[in-house]
């Protein structure tokens, strides 16, 4: 069965009772956690939270604390890495890995390394959005059957005229066995994995940072990945089949990726100097 092989991981939303505590004999009631709190909960000299139910568990307030007071969800100070300038990438690495990324659409036909994905996985969920579910196809058989599933459900939406006619050049309507383009499968392009992270509507974040996080990751750690917009149109189109990718049928705002090792090397980066058209306001 097809969702037994779909992987779900959610980050800790506002449910739970909020544990928040501060060590007396640490905090020096400098003001830093207050003053940083996206949502201004904190108050007091000795800081503590009025409305737990709106805090976010963003963790700023422990990582700020310069004396290590704060305590937050069971997290101690002392179990986070520490951070220093030489421990980021220069700048001119950082342009460098952005500029050399290429959206990859041709993969090999194997699997990546649970070990690989999880720990990508792990680093990915510290981005700063709350509510978020991952749902990772970590199995390129998996993403196949859920490929045939998806063409077919296309080939009903074709015979009952739902895809409209600015798609047409796709050509989205085409039996699943026709479906093609240029002989390329352009949708999935034969992925061998996906990721889909999504939230509900009432908690609006920053689900494009999270997906680029994912894509600049696994560059880095010798993947390819493209944005998969068209299994997005795809879903909007025929709603009725996102419970195959572990979604509900509305309700919450999500984006896909698809990725794998490349089967395609870039020899040289493109040339886009000057291509954005950049405002400025007054």
């Amino acid at each position: 069965m097809i969702q037994a092989a779909i992987h779900e991981y959610t980050k800790i939303g506002t449910q739970q009772k909020l544990d928040f505590s501060v060590d007396e004999t640490l905090c020096s009631s400098c003001g830093r956690c207050i003053q940083d709190c996206p949502i201004g909960l904190i108050q007091g000299t000795l800081p503590h939270i009025e409305q737990p139910d709106l805090c976010t568990r963003c963790q700023h307030c422990m990582a700020i604390c310069p004396t290590g007071a704060i305590s937050i969800e069971g997290r101690k100070p002392e179990d986070s890495p520490t951070f220093s300038e030489e421990d980021f990438p220069p700048l001119e690495q950082m342009i460098q890995l952005v500029r050399g990324r290429r959206s990859i659409r041709q993969y090999q036909d194997k699997n990546v390394e649970p070990a690989l994905i999880k720990r990508l996985l792990n680093a990915t969920f510290y981005a700063p959005t709350r509510e978020l579910t991952f749902t990772v196809i970590d199995q390129k058989l998996t993403l196949d059957r859920i490929r045939e599933k998806v063409l077919a459900g296309l080939a009903r939406c074709a015979k009952d005229g739902r895809i409209p006619e600015r798609l047409g050049y796709l050509g989205l309507g085409t039996a699943p066995e026709a479906f093609s383009g240029q002989g390329i499968d352009l949708i999935f392009r034969d992925a061998p994995h996906l990721i889909l992270v999504s939230a509900p509507f009432h908690a609006p974040g920053a689900l494009v940072d999270v997906v680029i996080a994912f894509e600049l990751l696994a560059t880095s750690a010798g993947l390819g990945a493209v944005w998969c917009g068209l299994l997005k149109i795809v879903l909007e189109i025929a709603p009725e089949m996102k419970p195959l990718l572990g979604l509900p049928v509305d309700g919450v705002d999500y984006y896909p990726m698809l990725f794998g090792y490349p089967a395609v090397h870039y020899a040289r980066g493109v040339q886009r100097d000057g291509d954005a058209t950049i405002k400025r306001l007054s």
